[in-house]
């Protein structure tokens, strides 16, 4: 059982495929205007402590406020996702039972139950590699907007890193950045070309207030 998700390894869909696309100038305007239907979650430094290449369940912790946010969300209506690179897979680590081992300790720590998130993609690519799933690639992205039938700003994606907002911008979707990881996410949005566009902010639950505002 690895929490009632689809794991996703490979590519299932035609990555010729792509969702309708949005101008850059756009996504300001676009980012929050409704409530998003979906949220593509990173998890180390998001939802967790970023433990580098963490493999072990024992050092899975919870950031303050994550459960009540994630729950938030859902009472919302929301569907959650989640998307992880796990290049300590692709390095040779640790294998892909030590992720499913340490996804299982986060969703029991979560208290959602086996169906916290819908789908969960690990990317085991490392950086220098081909990627399907790496982000910054949107393949993830576009699977759940075709099976779901989504338009691409119903899905935010929520992540601490540059590249979680870089997978945004080339799927299309709205994006928050999260400063509750290890780096400089400021910094890294600079060097991409992506400071502005997407909103930042301390913690997953300023951004879920800000995405789910209470009527």
């Amino acid at each position: 059982d690895h929490g009632g998700a689809s794991l996703h390894y490979r590519l299932q869909t035609d990555p010729r495929s792509k969702p309708k696309a949005v101008a850059a100038s756009s996504f300001t305007k676009l980012n929050f205007m409704k409530p998003p239907a979906a949220l593509i979650l990173d998890r180390d430094g998001t939802l967790i402590e970023h433990v580098p290449y963490l493999s072990d369940p024992a050092e899975v912790r919870l950031l303050p406020g994550v459960a009540d946010a994630l729950a938030k969300a859902r009472e919302a209506g929301a569907r959650l996702f989640l998307h992880s690179n796990q290049s300590g897979i692709g390095r040779g680590l640790f294998d892909i039972s030590a992720v499913h081992a340490c996804n299982e300790r986060m969703i029991k720590l979560l208290g959602t139950g086996p169906t916290t998130f819908d789908r969960i993609c690990i990317a085991p690519e490392q950086p220098q590699e081909p990627s399907i799933y790496r982000k910054p690639s949107p393949n993830f992205a576009r699977e759940i907007i075709s099976e779901f039938a989504y338009d691409p700003t119903d899905v935010c994606y929520i992540g601490d890193r540059g590249s979680d907002l870089a997978t945004a911008r080339a799927a299309g979707t709205r994006g928050a950045g999260v400063t509750s990881g290890l780096d400089d996410l400021r910094a890294e949005m600079r060097e991409l070309g992506i400071e502005g566009i997407f909103p930042v902010f301390n913690s997953l639950s300023e951004a879920i207030g800000y995405l789910f505002p209470r009527p």
